[in-house]
């Protein structure tokens, strides 16, 4: 069934409906003009009386309220989860019990370097935080898009956050990590190794926050209902498969919708196509915690999924906006330490820190202990406490408020042994006090040689020019020497790579102990998805005498697979069609680009292939869409905007009057209508998302 608890109790704190009645203050007085001040005169000084004046502005003077330190720019949703079946054989967390029964949830993607009023297409690590409203209290899933973290200790944070925030002298750059305090940090960190290798990867530029993975980083544990506890790790996996930009692209996104991420979430819930995400674990007994050649509590590893596989445990479906981002998106509070029974800690030092540091976070930036009032924050399970007064209070309490007590007949009274309470695990813990770090966690080279070689040739080429981009925004050479030594470590061929593109000698071989493994599961090549082009932004290229029959064919024939189709044109308003009909235009291609696509097509008519060859911007539009090895699709006449690109005709068919498809693109020199065999061949180069093993044009 599904639970609307949370939707019902949002309600109750929706503000009036402006169109109910007049403009009031905030104390329900009806206000007849808000143009003008009260003032002596009409050009007289305004008047200390004016109450209205005071609380607007001073209401307004206080709109903002500290941006979170990191994690400032996000996007939030609602939506609900359900699992799959009961998964009582290792937790007793309530919301994992039984498949009938769907648990609210909030979730917030992010960036994390960047201020508010940043770019989402910035390389960096994404958020990825879910909130689960459950029966038995809220459980805050704070994750990443990434599976490992830079540090293992969280004594460590600010030293990495002051780190790649922009430099302290001149707040620059803003949203990046390519300057020189960041990568100075790092290349004397080796245990950020495997995580860098994971930032220069095109894991740190998301195509969609729907096709992102999400993970727990932390091991965590499941404790079932006789207190047995069992490792876990959490995953999260997009149903449109992962995929990602490149970083040409990400850069052009910048200027062309720096708000492209947030901008495809909403409208995708807008029109219907729910991001959905299933949820896997995976579990480590507990008498197999030292069977790994790592520790499990050190946050810079995975658990590689062919030594334990992911285990789907249910599914996360997000299916409404919010109505208010401030309210929700920006006041919402997410915090580690928020678990149910059944899902408890381990003793990884960063998760420690974590659950510290959150809270207080939160303390300051909310404005006072209140927050957990705010509509978003607040859990559907009831509260009782013996917490009052503080900023914001917003209940009205009475009785007692000390335990234990008898003049309020004992209430709240505490929860029996009949296994409701949250118990934490039992665990024995001894030891010295010191500051000293475990010889478990001192491998810092053999998982980050793990993500290099489970990478695909055009995802190794991918991280070898990030860290030149990289390491070549850096000034000081010294820098760019250390870190070229830290990655001989992982590979000595990207290590030289790296140093020939940034102007350092190439360092000497390291005798690595590490064996040269890989995990499929690692690249992108094997996380393509179902063969679904769901919600993928076709453009259609169009100018006056398109073949219009032709067009809506193919068009129609896309949709109904439910991707969206864009007609472009040079200009706004409608073409003329090559049956004398006005054909509507989407957008006028100077207001867009190629990057804010994933595959164009190109219809024929007669008069419409010269026209599209005569504009340059459709001209680029094609050629960018082709090298940043996306589908394209030709039709008729249109073939010849191909045969423009590539006169020698070396790299594109031209398809000889058949369908031909070959590396993404896809043609049918024959007129009339868009034939089943283009349309099956054009929306599997589509699911396919790219082609990389392309010859670039001109080559």
């Amino acid at each position: 069934m599904t639970d609307d608890r949370k939707q019902r109790q949002r309600e109750e704190f929706r503000a009036a409906d402006p169109a109910e009645g007049p403009l009031t203050t905030d104390q329900g007085v009806a206000v007849d003009h808000t143009d003008d001040s009260l003032s002596v005169g009409e050009r007289g000084p305004t008047l200390m009386e004016d109450f209205h004046f005071r609380e607007k502005l001073t209401h307004f003077d206080h709109e903002r309220i500290p941006e979170r330190v990191v994690h400032a720019r996000g996007a939030g949703a609602y939506g609900y989860f359900e699992p799959y079946e009961s998964c009582a054989e290792f937790t007793r967390a309530a919301f994992l019990q039984d498949p009938s029964v769907r648990t609210p949830v909030f979730v917030r993607f992010s960036t994390v370097q960047g201020p508010r009023g940043s770019s989402d297409t910035v390389r960096d690590v994404r958020g990825f935080a879910t909130k689960f409203y459950t029966s038995e209290g809220n459980y805050d899933l704070v994750g990443n898009n990434m599976p490992v973290f830079f540090i293992q200790d969280g004594i460590k944070f600010p030293d990495f956050v002051h780190a790649v925030k922009p430099e302290p002298h001149n707040d620059i750059p803003t949203g990046a990590s390519a300057h020189d305090t960041l990568w100075d940090f790092v290349s004397l960190q080796p245990e950020t190794t495997h995580m860098m290798m994971w930032m220069m990867s095109d894991r740190a530029i998301p195509r969609s926050y729907r096709m992102m993975q999400g993970f727990g980083v932390h091991t965590f544990r499941f404790v079932d209902a006789r207190g047995r506890g069992t490792f876990v790790k959490f995953h999260w996996k997009p149903k449109l498969g992962v995929h990602s930009l490149v970083w040409d692209e990400a850069q052009e996104c910048q200027g062309r919708d720096p708000d492209f991420n947030r901008r495809d979430l909403w409208e995708a819930i807008e029109a219907g196509e729910y991001p959905e995400y299933e949820l896997g674990v995976q579990l480590v007994p507990e008498e197999d915690e030292f069977t790994f050649d790592f520790d499990l509590l050190d946050a810079t590893k995975i658990i590689p999924e062919e030594q334990v596989p992911v285990r789907p445990i249910g599914r996360m479906v997000l299916n409404r906006n919010p109505d208010n981002f401030f309210a929700e998106t920006e006041q919402v509070a997410f915090h580690t330490a928020n678990v149910v029974p059944g899902i408890d800690f381990t003793n990884d030092p960063l998760l420690q820190a974590r659950n510290f540091s959150y809270l207080d976070t939160q303390l300051i930036r909310l404005g006072g202990p209140n927050f957990a009032q705010i509509p978003v924050n607040r859990p559907v399970a009831p509260v009782r406490t013996n917490q009052r007064d503080g900023y914001h209070q917003s209940a009205i309490h009475t009785g007692t408020n000390y335990s234990p007590n008898s003049l309020g007949g004992g209430c709240p009274a505490i929860a029996g042994a009949d296994g409701y309470a949250f118990s934490h695990y039992t665990e024995r813990v001894d030891g010295h006090k010191i500051r000293q770090r475990s010889e478990s966690f001192k491998d810092f080279y053999s998982q980050a040689a793990l993500f290099w070689n489970s990478m695909s040739d055009w995802e190794r080429q991918h991280i070898v020019e990030a860290f030149r981009f990289e390491l070549g925004k850096v000034n000081a050479v010294q820098v760019r020497e250390r870190m070229v030594g830290q990655l001989a470590h992982v590979d000595h061929g990207l290590a030289t790579a790296v140093a020939e593109g940034v102007g350092v000698a190439p360092p000497a071989p390291v005798n690595n102990e590490h064996k040269p493994v890989a995990s499929p599961a690692l690249s992108l090549e094997n996380l393509r998805g179902d063969g679904s082009i769901r919600t993928r932004q076709i453009a259609v290229l169009v100018t006056d005498g398109v073949d219009t029959g032709q067009l809506t064919q193919a068009q129609e024939a896309l949709s109904s697979q439910g991707a969206v189709v864009e007609a472009l044109a040079p200009h706004d308003g409608k073409v003329l069609g090559s049956d004398g009909n006005g054909y509507a235009v989407d957008r006028a291609l100077p207001t867009v680009a190629s990057v804010l696509y994933d595959a164009v097509l190109l219809p024929g008519g007669p008069v419409g292939t010269p026209g599209v060859r005569s504009d340059e911007a459709a001209m680029r539009f094609v050629r960018d869409a082709y090298r940043h090895g996306k589908a394209i699709g030709a039709l008729g006449s249109g073939v010849g905007i191909l045969t423009a690109l590539d006169p020698q005709g070396l790299h594109i068919a031209s398809g000889h009057g058949h369908v031909c498809a070959d590396r993404g693109v896809v043609t049918d020199c024959t007129t009339g209508t868009a034939s089943e065999e283009f349309t099956r061949a054009f929306t599997e180069a589509i699911a396919a998302h790219r082609h990389w093993d392309r010859p670039q044009l001109g080559c």
